[in-house]
């Protein structure tokens, strides 16, 4: 394969057999195959402690599996120099830094260079379209000269994946974009997410979540995990089906579709730490 940046044609993730343990032998994750290519939007579900964490860091390029092998954007781990990779991987995560202070359209701007500082010289007219075109994208335009720090918390998220984009990645990390936001919020944030989709369809993006409300309505494609091991894996409605995500949650679970978002319910409940079927 390639060392470069993929073609079209190519798979942007390709995780083969891939497990990872601690020094203890504490099982991380196991026997994890996983392909996205261009234009598919993937949901990563689970509960806490099934992993998730681990498998998105490992595909941002921080993290080499203990066995098994990982390409991504063409460059196999082990074989390739990983900076040049993490500079076409967009994150969006609520716990970045950024500084509060600055304008919207200039947070952007910091994402075509990677850093928390703006690196003014690096940023000319060209540069200023585009962070303001990002913006429009995600719906927020309006805010382009407003300060950061006065924007609610779910502006503030579409702002975060503006500046994701910036760099113009291949990949794109959503890591539960909907923590902390309100339902007005999060319906906007996961409407500019599918406009993102729209906007640039071979754009290949993973949202974390472990609900499945909190899923954009372009999502084509699911992977399901718990303790480490994958229980489904492929097209979003083969994949998020009432059994399945029952097994991957431990708990009575029915799953429905209605317009492309999904929902679930729990049919069972707790009492003192045990299930009691309804």
């Amino acid at each position: 394969m390639s060392q470069g940046i993929e073609t079209a044609t190519e798979p942007i993730v390709e995780i083969d057999s891939v497990r990872v343990w601690l020094a203890d032998a504490t099982s991380i994750l196991d026997g994890i195959n996983w392909t996205i290519r261009p234009g598919e939007q993937w949901a990563l579900l689970g509960p806490n402690g099934s992993g998730k964490t681990t498998l998105l860091t490992i595909m941002r390029a921080f993290k080499h599996p203990s066995q098994g092998s990982v390409t991504v954007l063409g460059r196999r781990f082990g074989e390739s120099d990983l900076w040049p990779l993490r500079e076409q991987i967009g994150l969006v995560d609520s716990g970045q830094r950024v500084l509060e202070w600055l304008a919207a359209e200039d947070v952007v701007l910091t994402g075509l260079t990677g850093s928390i500082q703006p690196i003014w010289d690096r940023y000319g007219p060209a540069e200023v379209e585009r962070a303001r075109e990002l913006l429009g994208i995600v719906g927020v335009s309006a805010f382009a000269t407003r300060v950061f720090n006065t924007c609610s918390q779910g502006e503030k998220q579409r702002i975060r994946i503006a500046r994701a984009l910036m760099a113009n990645p291949s990949l794109l990390l959503l890591d539960e974009p909907t923590t902390g936001l309100d339902l007005p919020a999060r319906e906007a944030l996961l409407n500019a997410i599918s406009t993102l989709a729209k906007a640039q369809p071979d754009l290949a993006t993973v949202t974390v979540s472990h609900h499945l409300e909190e899923l954009p309505a372009t999502t084509s494609h699911a992977l399901l995990l718990r303790d480490g091991k994958m229980v489904a894996n492929g097209p979003v409605a083969d994949v998020l089906t009432t059994a399945n995500v029952t097994s991957c949650f431990g708990f009575p679970i029915t799953v429905r579709q209605d317009e492309g978002r999904w929902f679930a319910r729990a049919t069972g409940s707790w009492v003192s730490g045990e299930r009691v079927q309804p």
